[in-house]
């Protein structure tokens, strides 16, 4: 048997008795656990919780060790065995915290009352200076149902939570604006859209995330006509602005003129569908789609793109092709033409591996690893709000597309998605649309 050491933090509820924490220590011990760091989480009457880290040799160990802490007699409680990963959510990842100190009578009187009570009546006069004198004008609403998290589907909003907590890290992080995750315990879009709106004068912008195909298109369409800030349903339009960077940087490497190209979308959902309107809207003149779905199609070819009955007979036809399907090995090497500019974009497994593509002819290929919105919606949204825009659209994230695509080294697909330079770029480009 290999063994790979692992390392593991349980949250344990120890009864507050002298020499409990000591019973835990021997069981750790005696089942060939190395104990690294103890945390105390927190004091009671009753129960003390602790972080106690561990490193074990192999998952059986780790399975003995958990079982004879079940057994001590007593109410010793394991909350949670968290990896690396877990660990860095436990409580989350973002919190709000006051950019002003508090620390004395006359601090208070300024942030609060009797002070705030002026700032209210400059506001109730002219509504358009909450944009001054609150976080409205940098604060961004992301909006999710939780049926369409990550690549794990209708798994409901509170468990995508971590993902909307990313979102709002990454727009700190990377653009300085507050993002709060809002979870709707709704699928209905008439119950959506209402709730947005209701909730919309606190914000400046909306992020749709993890909304599934097909009430996404009518959540974003309705919230776009129906509001007057900015709207974007992230996993349509970030990843189509991500997606046509990477098809010019690629396109740029294989000689091939992207506009005057036939481009083959595969896979028409809510990604899909976009990156074709993104790939018209940057004057790609003859852009075709395949899917299963019948409604797929007929909303492909109401925005001006053509569809075809099967991946084969877009293959045959495509001079670039792009893949957002989630089916691991769909396109088979035979399929591949000489020259073809391929972009198999579906993680963690592509439609077609790149090696595969590049034996079978095609002149440049990859795979989605890079290909990440967080290189767009930060920069897009601080563009918008720096220009005090009313919408996002698609001459905007075309020009959010090229700055991306202008950033990125000879050879690569897109840059990285943590330079700050990129950011600033894509914010500057929107913004001067």
């Amino acid at each position: 048997m290999i063994h790979k050491n692992i390392i593991r933090t349980f949250m344990i509820e120890i009864p507050s008795t002298p020499g409990n924490l000591g019973k835990v220590a021997t069981v750790i011990g005696l089942a060939g656990g190395d104990i690294g760091e103890i945390e105390t989480i927190q004091v009671g009457p009753n129960y003390t919780t602790r972080n106690i880290t561990v490193q074990v040799e192999h998952e059986e160990q780790l399975s003995d060790l958990l079982e004879a802490i079940h057994k001590l007699e007593g109410r010793f409680r394991i909350h949670t065995v968290s990896d690396e990963v877990l660990r860095s959510h436990e409580g989350g990842k973002i919190h709000m915290k006051s950019k002003r100190p508090i620390e004395s009578l006359a601090d208070l009187r300024r942030v609060y009352t009797p002070g705030v009570a002026d700032v209210c009546r400059v506001i109730e006069a002219e509504p358009e200076k909450a944009r001054i004198y609150t976080s409205i004008g940098n604060t961004v609403a992301i909006i999710t149902d939780g049926t369409a998290i990550l690549g794990l589907g209708d798994i409901g909003p509170v468990a995508g939570m971590p993902v909307m907590e990313g979102k709002a890290a990454l727009f700190d992080k990377l653009a300085g604006i507050n993002g709060v995750p809002i979870l709707l315990d709704t699928k209905d879009p008439e119950e959506i859209v209402q709730t947005v709106k209701n909730i919309s004068l606190g914000f400046s912008g909306i992020l749709l995330e993890d909304i599934a195909s097909s009430h996404c298109f009518e959540v974003e369409e309705r919230l776009k006509k129906e509001l007057d800030i900015p709207v974007m349903h992230d996993d349509q339009h970030g990843t189509a602005v991500v997606t046509l960077a990477a098809a010019i940087s690629a396109c740029k490497s294989a000689g091939v003129d992207l506009r005057k190209a036939r481009v083959g979308q595969i896979g028409l959902g809510s990604a899909g569908l976009a990156i074709c309107r993104m790939l018209m809207a940057y004057g790609v003149k003859s852009v075709i789609g395949a899917d299963k779905s019948p409604e797929a199609k007929t909303r492909l070819e109401n925005y001006g793109g053509h569809s075809v009955n099967s991946i084969e007979e877009l293959m045959e036809c495509s001079d670039i092709v792009i893949a957002t399907t989630g089916v691991p090995g769909l396109i088979k090497k035979e399929w591949v033409r000489q020259g073809q500019v391929i972009l198999a974009l579906s993680n963690p497994k592509p439609e077609i591996e790149p090696k595969d593509a590049l034996q079978a002819g095609a002149a440049y290929a990859a795979d989605g690893r890079s290909v990440n919105n967080i290189l767009g919606f930060p920069g897009i949204f601080r563009g918008v709000l720096n220009a005090g825009f009313t919408q996002i659209t698609h001459p905007m994230l075309v020009a959010a597309a090229e700055a991306i695509a202008a950033c990125t080294k000879s050879g690569d697909l897109v840059p990285h998605p943590l330079d700050p330079n990129v950011h600033e770029m894509v914010a500057k480009a929107v913004e001067c649309t």
